[in-house]
């Protein structure tokens, strides 16, 4: 049940059609984990807190760069060096008390990453390299749970969600399992500042409909975001031939 506290803080939502409170009580008994607190992670983690999901983790092994903050709205300049889970812990506490926010300081790998998934419902990839991308996949594949993907780079985004059902496609039907994309790290590449921003709350769009049911999902469709031409493109992802 929604406290009236709740109940005042979430009115917004919880008075749009087909919403409701039963949709932001699905919200406070939800779990999501969002691995990767760069420009991603910032505004998904932002808005999950915001929209009032009861337990938001949040994992990365970074400190806070004085680069970051062109994109990475959780951090100011005095937390330069500072670790980014302990920093974005203690702002989103500020913003929502109502939410469980462990931290996970960590680096993703296949070894801890099934653990680590074990306590969430629902699994946000906000991180900026290939192969964290697979075993992100492969742990949910292995735990049954939905994996809702962005990626962003220069002034393009794609967002996707998968492994919402048994049927679903993973991330492995986009992009098959190959030892060179897997050895790719970040390539570096510029990205404009507000394209996060955009991809992320797409993210975070998906996910709130996963936990509520309200709304038509990005089920097995990849969106492909160009924010320099104001281009939204909508593709369907096949499913892998074995």
């Amino acid at each position: 049940m929604l406290t009236e506290n709740e109940q005042e803080r979430y009115q917004r939502q919880i008075i749009l059609p087909q919403f409701g409170e039963q949709a932001q009580e699905n919200l406070k008994a939800a779990s999501v984990l969002v691995v990767g607190l760069g420009g991603l992670g910032s505004v998904a983690s932002l808005y999950l807190v915001a929209a009032g999901v009861g337990k938001v983790g949040l994992l990365d092994n970074d400190v806070v760069s004085l680069t970051n903050l062109q994109r990475q709205i959780l951090y100011r300049e005095d937390e330069v060096g500072k670790s980014k889970t302990e920093r974005a812990n203690e702002s989103l506490k500020r913003l929502n008390s109502n939410v469980e926010l462990p931290i996970f300081p960590v680096l993703l790998t296949n070894e801890n990453a099934r653990e680590v998934f074990a306590d969430f419902d629902i699994i946000i990839d906000c991180t900026d390299n290939f192969k964290t991308r697979f075993v992100i996949n492969d742990a949910c594949v292995a735990l049954g749970k939905p994996f809702v993907y962005g990626s962003i780079s220069g002034y393009s985004g794609q967002v996707a969600v998968f492994n919402q059902d048994p049927k679903a496609v993973t991330y492995r039907c986009l992009y098959p399992c190959c030892k060179q994309m897997e050895t790719m790290g970040n390539p570096n590449k510029g990205v404009m500042g507000v394209l996060p921003a955009i991809t992320a709350s797409i993210e975070v769009n998906e996910t709130l409909k996963l936990i509520t049911k309200v709304g038509k999902g990005l089920y097995n469709q990849l969106l492909l975001i160009n924010i320099f031409t104001n281009e939204y493109t909508t593709l369907d992802i096949e499913p892998l031939r074995k």
